[in-house]
């Protein structure tokens, strides 16, 4: 079953992961959530997958200094879900997954963003799918961004409930890490549409928070 509210309150989803995810770029923190309304990300959420010690990746001190290969990370390859009942609108593929930066690494990549800004939505999104899904009377879109090369396992005008797998989560687009980027729009188009609030069982987490996977008690 959907989880998607009236027309007039945030667009309740669920997690798009099975497991549990660490929060980041929340707008529990702030609005815009990542510093910029470019794409109607205002709303936007980023979510990291755990593995079962709670960490996103081992780390060790050359992770201060070199890129990583993104299969050192948990999240990524995992199945991503579908947070609503709803149908698909668009897809996009083809961008590969590139190494994953922290520390030192991190920096130098941000110095780098221009380069994704001129490829524009596609630069920064990577592999994505668009849903429609219902809030009241009226259509919104879900997006879910940086999915995996490749691994798209739906079409455009397929149904899908909540819970069905759509594709696995990757490292392309503007992505330090693995992890799902979700945001709600009140059209298909990024580039003309409105940011919409979304939601969770439990509310939205504050960054540094966890998110609670599909089916899973509240976790934060």
């Amino acid at each position: 079953m959907s989880a998607a509210r009236g027309e007039r309150g945030p667009l309740g989803l669920v997690s798009p992961l099975r497991g549990a995810a660490l929060v980041r770029n929340s707008p529990a923190d702030r609005v815009p959530s990542h510093g910029t309304t470019l794409g109607a990300s205002t709303c936007a959420i980023d979510l990291v997958p755990l593995d079962d010690r709670g960490r996103t990746a081992p780390f060790t001190p050359m992770s201060f200094l070199l890129p990583e290969p993104p299969e050192h990370f948990a999240g990524f390859g995992l199945e991503v879900l579908a947070p609503a009942d709803g149908t698909v609108r668009h897809v996009h593929d083809g961008e590969a997954d590139h190494r994953a930066h922290r520390g030192l690494p991190s920096v130098l990549y941000a110095l780098t963003q221009r380069r994704r800004l001129r490829r524009g939505w596609q630069g920064l999104a990577g592999n994505h799918v668009v849903l429609e899904v219902a809030r009241g009377g009226r259509a919104a879109f879900v997006v879910l961004c940086h999915l995996q090369q490749g691994s798209i396992a739906v079409g455009i005008g397929q149904r899908v409930a909540a819970g069905e797998v759509l594709a696995r989560c990757g490292n392309s687009g503007n992505s330090m890490e693995p992890h799902v980027h979700v945001q709600a729009m009140d059209g298909r188009d990024p580039g003309t549409a409105a940011a919409l609030p979304l939601t969770f069982p439990g509310g939205v987490p504050r960054a540094g928070r966890r998110l609670a996977g599909a089916g899973e008690a509240d976790g934060r």
